[in-house]
């Protein structure tokens, strides 16, 4: 088999089908390779298997933080040409944050923010999000027909992120735009001057927004995040710049797709799909397999912060290690018939929050808002079906798995 490259992993065809694609490669590989060509920073390790994910995951020698390894004068720097991924790659050196760092300064930033998100709050957030998901859907149910992710998928989840932290909603087509570009940055070299633009009117909409908030202080949670005086969890410029960045991105861009993604494969799987409206109590447990089955984070990074063996691989302190969530969560020797759709699974311990202490912070706000969006649609909309053929379907140039439109009828 040829080596592969990072655009291999990301390619059109793995869009369409990465269960298809990640099946073959388990078979075809060997338990931990290298791949060329990821942000030109050449060799890079992968890892495939649940097992081999979830232990790095969880192994504190992989870190995250590439300021201990790199900077602009190093080879393992990524090109220095006006690239979408350089670009990104050295604004996200200077800009920590908590999906950026390691300890101690990941669990201060990470304290901070939990604040908002502990179980209570996002139990507490169910009304508004029932209230929000039926006022999209009576606004489109007479029409007959829709487009599920400027309609529904997208608005959802940024009004709620929105109130969380207290912008205005009105500027949410704006944030889907900035959002867009920057998920791209990795794959679309060519968007180097689009990056820059956009990161300096994202971060110029935040700074003006900083400043309102320590003049006018409400409970939301950039004013708190603003207030913090306690010296060991006080906030650096950058580091607020950079945390409400990540919110603002972080808070709408997974539960878009999930939702997208999981109308779709239920579209694609309608006895599963009646087996739901059957059976409204699944609700749970379908949402998550739809996690494992169709997660729209295909894959995460780590650094080796020292140098180790893997599977009889020599990995050097500094190394990229790329663990696919998608060839784990479909990995034989985790999951029983882990190419079928299963809304009853019953064991489903997938990883497409992640592991560790970087699991992900909004993924109980995550799954609530999938779960009501998804039981809502069905509820409402009977005969939902797809307006066109499902090879007629796109998706987005991107490091993550995200459908460009989803037209149905009704």
């Amino acid at each position: 088999m040829k080596k592969l490259t990072f655009k291999d992993l990301n390619s059109p065809e793995t869009m369409r089908n990465p269960i298809m694609f990640y099946k073959n490669l388990i078979k075809q590989q060997e338990r931990f390779f290298q791949i060329d060509d990821f942000y030109g920073m050449g060799g890079t390790w992968v890892a495939l298997h649940y097992d081999d994910v979830i232990t790095i995951l969880k192994d504190a020698r992989f870190i995250k933080d590439l300021r201990k390894f790199t900077s602009p004068h190093d080879k393992q720097h990524p090109n220095s040409e006006n690239t979408a991924a350089s670009k990104l790659f050295d604004w996200l050196m200077n800009m920590p944050n908590m999906l950026t760092v390691d300890p101690p300064d990941h669990t201060r930033l990470r304290r901070l923010v939990s604040k908002a998100f502990t179980p209570r709050m996002i139990e507490d957030l169910r009304p508004r999000i029932q209230q929000i998901a039926d006022e999209l859907l009576v606004a489109v149910q007479e029409k007959g027909k829709m487009e599920i992710i400027s309609d529904f998928a997208y608005p959802l989840p940024i009004i709620i992120i929105s109130e969380m932290l207290g912008i205005p909603v009105t500027d949410r087509n704006q944030f889907r735009e900035w959002t867009q570009i920057l998920m791209n940055a990795s794959v679309n070299p060519s968007q180097g001057t689009a990056v820059t633009t956009t990161l300096e009117k994202f971060i110029q909409y935040i700074e003006v927004l900083l400043n309102e908030k320590r003049l006018n202080p409400d409970a939301d949670l950039i004013s708190k995040l603003v207030q913090t005086k306690e010296q060991e969890d006080k906030l650096s410029n950058n580091e607020l710049l950079s945390t409400i960045w990540l919110l603002i991105i972080a808070g709408h861009e997974t539960t878009v797709n999930l939702i997208s993604n999981g109308v779709l494969a239920l579209l694609q799987h309608p006895e599963q799909m009646n087996l739901l409206r059957e059976n409204p109590s699944l609700i749970s447990s379908t949402v998550d397999e739809l996690l494992r089955y169709s997660g729209p984070v295909m894959f995460i990074s780590r650094l080796a912060s020292e140098d180790m063996t893997i599977h009889g691989k020599r990995i050097r302190k500094g190394d990229l290690v790329l663990l696919s969530l998608t060839a784990a969560n479909i990995d034989p020797q985790k999951f029983t018939y882990p190419e079928t759709l299963n809304i009853s699974r019953e064991e489903n311990n997938h990883l497409a929050f992640g592991a560790g202490i970087h699991h992900c912070l909004g993924a109980p706000l995550a799954r609530l808002e999938g779960q009501i969006a998804l039981g809502t649609l069905l509820q409402r909309l009977p005969n939902l079906r797809l307006a066109i053929k499902p090879d007629q379907l796109n998706y987005n140039h991107s490091k993550i798995r995200s459908l460009v439109n989803l037209p149905v009828v009704f």
